[in-house]
């Protein structure tokens, strides 16, 4: 699935070429550093951008948790599993977030 990245985010990266290198590094490092899959990852990465609120966050992470193999109702339950720490509108809010690109993605098919 190609989809475009936010333009704010192209555009933090062509500025800060070095900054973006190591935030780069870094995400590859935690990732090779257990032995969690890398659907696994996301969804965890996925819940803690619903839990700061994190719409960009939410967005970015559940497409690449679709990108690698992730089903809608795993994103959805990722989320919903959040309300008792979170709270109930914090979870509404993600799972639209989700939505957007859930929904961008099955309209392409």
């Amino acid at each position: 699935m190609v989809s475009k990245l936010p333009e704010q985010y192209l555009n933090i990266k062509k500025r800060f070429k070095k900054y973006f290198r190591a935030l780069d590094n870094l995400g590859k490092a935690a990732r090779g550093s257990g032995p969690l899959d890398e659907k696994t990852s996301h969804l965890i990465q996925l819940a803690a951008s619903a839990a700061i609120r994190s719409e960009g966050s939410v967005h970015s992470h559940t497409r690449r948790a679709l990108e690698v193999g992730a089903k809608p109702e795993e994103i959805y339950h990722a989320i919903i599993l959040l309300a008792s720490t979170i709270g109930f509108p914090t979870v509404s809010a993600a799972l639209s977030w989700a939505d957007d690109i859930i929904k961008r993605k099955s309209s392409k098919k």
